[in-house]
């Protein structure tokens, strides 16, 4: 009867992992199965699970934060990067600029800036005064040549550089002497550039080929000149002469008022 009600209990506690009986180390038979857990309670571990990997594959705000900022900043990188390599006229001129004024005889003054005696002039206007006159004046003693431009009041205008001004009022020793045009350079303004280029400082006359040309010689004085920027509406432009201990034999001023 004993090993009967041992054998019935063995059968009805199934589920346990090892019998309670002196032979501890005997494991149970082969057919042993753990009760199955419930379904639903497995499904709510697997969308536990599937937000738990959700929540970290998102990034965090300060992620994103550090995100935008670096796109940012390889834009700005970018931009300057392009204003870098297309710079504008007036910032191809250094504190140092080689200045050339040039006119046939009976001609209009042509004046030009270039930052080397190689380079493309980064500001050229036509004054309306004749070259005789301008070179009686510096015959007498020191030139002072104004150029004035009227300030805009439309935004788009102030982004306009004083260089790239195009009409100017000229005053040649206070005295008003009409208009100066910006100009483009052209072949023409190329050539007689490229004559006088050698000429590190000096004045004289170049024989012309062009018939257009009157009476076939081109006047030019060509010398180093000292920029100062006083503001981004004024500019001065001093002859460098290492022979003159005073004051500079020309200088070139230009105001936007």
């Amino acid at each position: 009867m004993a090993k009967a009600s041992q054998d019935t209990s063995k059968i009805h506690f199934h589920w346990t992992k090892k019998v309670g009986t002196e032979d501890d180390d005997v494991e149970q038979p082969s057919t042993f199965k753990q009760p199955n857990s419930n379904p639903s309670d497995q499904q709510d571990k697997k969308h536990e699970n599937i937000k738990v990997k959700t929540h970290v594959g998102v990034p965090t705000p300060r992620k994103k934060l550090q995100a935008v900022a670096i796109a940012r900043l390889r834009a700005v990188l970018t931009a300057f990067g392009k204003n870098r390599s297309n710079p504008p006229l007036g910032g191809l001129l250094g504190p140092r600029v080689v200045g050339t004024l040039f006119g046939s005889r009976r001609g209009h003054v042509h004046f030009a800036f270039q930052k080397e005696p190689n380079s493309p002039p980064a500001f050229l206007v036509e004054l309306a005064t004749p070259i005789s006159v301008l070179v009686r004046e510096m015959a007498s003693g020191l030139v002072r040549i104004a150029l004035e431009c009227d300030k805009k009041d439309n935004e788009e205008k102030k982004a306009v550089r004083l260089l790239e001004e195009p009409v100017w009022r000229t005053y040649c020793n206070g005295k008003k002497c009409g208009f100066a045009t910006r100009r483009d350079c052209g072949p023409k303004e190329w050539k007689i550039l490229k004559a006088v280029e050698p000429i590190s400082m000096g004045a004289g006359v170049l024989p012309l080929t062009e018939p257009e040309a009157g009476d076939g010689e081109l006047m030019y004085m060509r010398a180093k000149f000292e920029r100062i920027i006083g503001s981004r509406d004024s500019e001065a432009f001093y002859m460098m002469n290492p022979d003159s201990n005073g004051a500079p034999e020309l200088s070139i001023y230009l105001l936007r008022v």
